[in-house]
């Protein structure tokens, strides 16, 4: 089983390198799942059903998300639908949409840190209570997004021997740790992003720079200015039959706009 994950799509820029690039890739890699976090897709925060469907129509089978799936209320109108769009798991139990699901005989699970975000519920007792009801020798492969690398690594270990492989999203930075652990779980601190390369983490350079010189409230928009967009993925080799990887390996390129 062939698995590719992309690090977070961030707006226009990144949903067109997807549309580009994703099909000539699960050609040439032989994918069997598309994987993307898409918390980003829709002008650098949210998802909406518009944005999703553009990944999607590119060959993404499934979306993943963390703390900015809520921040374009269009989600709502399908975050409780058949889409196979999803949030961390680790929300209270009443906010609206799923932390898991099943596709192409993947498992799915998304999982948002608490160090230096948003507490919300504990991502390990959140996965523990997921794997209840996944089989032992299950392809499963879980979405960390968070910003603290030891929480990211921690997960790692925790999991290890349990999931196919755990891949850390949101800092938008790829990391060169990608291997896999003792138990065979496949494991990277950080995919990176699918954004303009010419920017701060997708933003546009110089109001990120006015943030931290000021210390004042700032717009950042989405670096759009038509230079190179980075395109950061992993690919993960599992073997059916026991749910462990056999190899991780980075899949990064770089998508000319306009072209």
């Amino acid at each position: 089983m062939i698995i590719l994950m992309i690090g977070d799509v961030v707006g226009k820029p990144g949903r067109k390198a997807v549309a580009a690039l994703v099909p000539s890739l699960r050609e040439e890699l032989k994918l069997d799942l598309v994987i993307a976090n898409g918390e980003n897709a829709a002008a650098g925060r949210g998802l909406t059903p518009g944005t999703a469907q553009e990944l999607f129509d590119a060959g993404v089978d499934v979306l993943t998300s963390g703390n900015h799936i809520w921040d374009q209320k269009e989600i709502l109108l399908i975050i409780d639908e058949e889409s196979p769009i999803l949030r961390p798991l680790n929300y209270p139990p009443a906010a609206p949409g799923r932390g898991v699901l099943t596709q192409k005989g993947v498992t799915v699970l998304n999982l948002q840190g608490r160090t230096f975000m948003t507490e919300i519920d504990d991502p390990f007792r959140a996965a523990d209570a997921a794997l209840q009801n996944v089989a032992g020798d299950a392809i499963v492969v879980v979405d960390m997004h968070a910003e603290a690398t030891s929480e990211k690594q921690a997960m790692g270990r925790y999991l290890d021997g349990r999931v196919s492989a755990v891949l850390g999203t949101h800092t938008h930075v790829p990391t060169a740790d990608a291997r896999v652990l003792p138990g065979g779980t496949a494991y990277v601190t950080d995919v990176g992003m699918v954004g303009p390369a010419e920017s701060i983490i997708g933003n546009e350079i110089e109001p990120v720079l006015r943030r931290f010189i000021t210390g004042m409230p700032t717009r950042l928009p989405v670096a759009e200015g038509g230079g190179p967009v980075q395109f950061n993925a992993v690919l993960i080799e599992v073997e059916p039959s026991n749910g462990r990887a056999l190899r991780i390996e980075r899949v990064d390129r770089e998508y000319s706009l306009g072209v």
